[in-house]
Order: structure tokens, then sequence, then C-alpha cells
């Protein structure tokens, strides 16, 4: 299980929840600002991230505002305090996970957290399998680019020969090439595998 990242300025906040958590073997790191997450942390080495919305310095919602920009964010569980509940509520519609206000029932913070690390759990596997495809992908040369371009769009060897200006023995190795790379045996297996892939393979 990867580990719960708590940050807040308020320290007896940060060891209480640790101390929660520790009483459910899940593991969590603290952190006393958002600069001092950013400045050490890898957002996508965590399972959830238990967020102050108001903090000395960069604030929750600053601190998500740049977290959106990863390539991985996990769940994101703010707590507030009364009046900031309207900035939450805001940040749960930009994609947030949920809020809870201060202080917080530990019952519920612990079932909400139980359902987050099993949510990432889910999405991470769904993220690798994409991060892993688009290695591959990127380790296409140009010329079989253009290849996976054509073959992409229904064409065969010779057309494509035709389109590339390039011999149909040429087009047959390329194409070998794209199988292994992406790990394919066919061009249905291809199409299968890109159907769903934001990918420009003319990049």
């Amino acid at each position: 299980m990867r580990p719960i990242a708590i940050i807040d300025d308020d320290i007896a906040v940060r060891d209480s929840l640790s101390m929660l958590f520790e009483t459910r073997h899940w593991p969590s790191l603290g952190f006393d600002s958002a600069e001092a997450f950013l400045g050490a942390a890898n957002v996508a080495d965590f399972g959830c991230l238990i967020v102050d919305i108001r903090m000395t310095g960069m604030t929750g919602l600053e601190l998500y505002g740049e977290l959106k920009g990863a390539s991985y964010l996990p769940p994101v569980l703010f707590l507030t305090g009364h009046g900031d509940v309207p900035m939450a509520v805001a940040a749960i519609k930009d994609g947030a996970a949920d809020f809870l206000e201060k202080p917080c029932d530990h019952r519920v913070l612990v079932a909400k957290v139980e359902q987050y690390l099993d949510a990432d759990q889910t999405a991470r596997g769904d993220w690798e399998v994409r991060q892993h495809l688009a290695e591959r992908l990127a380790s296409l040369t140009p010329r079989e680019r253009d290849v996976l371009r054509e073959l992409l769009v229904g064409r065969l060897n010779k057309q494509i020969a035709d389109v590339l200006d390039i011999s149909i023995k040429t087009v047959e190795v390329h194409r070998a090439r794209i199988y292994s790379k992406l790990k394919v045996r066919s061009g249905v297996e291809l199409a299968a595998l890109l159907r769903d892939v934001d990918w420009d393979v003319s990049a």
C-alpha cells in the first residue's frame, strides 16, 4: 500500500492523523506546508492526499492547482474550517475527492480514506498501462510512426508503399518492428490497443 500524505501546518493534526492511520497499519508521511510537499515529494508515490485547505503560505487550493498538472494525481481529501466550505465545494467540482470539516469524525475519515486507497489502486493500474503504452509508442522511429499512421486508417502494405514512396519490403520491415515494439501480433490487435489512446503518431 502506498503511503498517505498529510499536508497540514498544524503539527497536532498531522500527529493525530498519523497515529490514527497507524492503527489501521496504513503508512503516512506528514508535511507542514504545501511548499514542503512540492519540494520533497512525488505526488504519484502516494495513495491518497489529505490537505488542509487553508495553510500559511501556499493554500491547499493553490497546491491542488499545482498538482493537477501531474501525470497522475491520487485522490485528494480536503480538511476545512466552516468558513472555507464553499472553497472546498468548488475544489470537488474541480476534481477533488471530497472534504471534511474540522474537527472531523475519525470514523468517517477512516472510511473515506479506505475508499480512496482502493480507488487509487484501480486508477493507478489503468494509468500504468497507459504509461507503458506511451513509452512503447515513444520508441518508434519517425518512419515507423508514418507507417503506423497509415496502418491505423486501414491501408494495405502496397497502398502504404505508394503513399510513403517506399518499397513494399520496407513497409513490411517497419510493420514487423511496430508490431514487435507495441507487443501485438496483428492489425486487429494494433487497432484495439490504440483505439482509446490520444496519441499523435505523426509527432
